[in-house]
């Protein structure tokens, strides 16, 4: 009987756990943001939410899904999600390199897996990248893959 009690509180602090991956923060800054990170990071993975690139269509598509799978969203929350997500994640939108994960800086700026994690652990230990050109700062960075994306980059 007590196992049985002690199911939903594991299951409580497992989900938890999962949800709060301290990414929430990677998120860019923008209207809509609290909502994505208060709804959105609570099941999903601000990587694979960064690093998809779809339209402004498809991401109504997936909210409405989210919504419909339980997902508790006010109709000017469904839009300020919707809307955020198409901004800074949609086909066209540019990579905030202080922010992004190793996932969206191969995903989006084709660096190798090595390449994205030496610019994640960079970050960490030194003041924010100004411009493209920082990047090239970083040890084990191609300047000439770097330069080719640098349209593709915010900072």
């Amino acid at each position: 009987m007590r196992a049985v009690l002690l199911l939903p509180v594991a299951f409580a602090v497992l989900c938890l756990a999962a949800d709060d991956d301290g990414n929430a923060p990677l998120l860019p800054d923008g209207p809509g943001k609290e909502v994505v990170a208060k709804v959105c990071v609570e099941c999903h993975s601000v990587d694979r939410m960064r690093s998809l690139r779809i339209s402004k269509d498809e991401w109504w598509e997936k909210v409405a899904d989210m919504v419909d799978r339980g997902a508790k969203l006010t109709d000017p929350e469904t839009e300020a999600v919707v809307s955020y997500m198409a901004q800074n994640f949609g086909p066209d939108s540019k990579v905030w390199v202080n922010t992004a994960p190793m996932v969206e800086l191969k995903s989006v700026l084709g660096f190798s897996v090595a390449e994205g994690n030496a610019v994640v652990a960079y970050r960490r230990d030194h003041p924010k990248f100004k411009a493209w050109s920082d990047l090239l700062q970083v040890p084990g960075m191609d300047a000439g893959k770097v330069e080719a994306k640098k349209d593709l980059m915010l900072f």
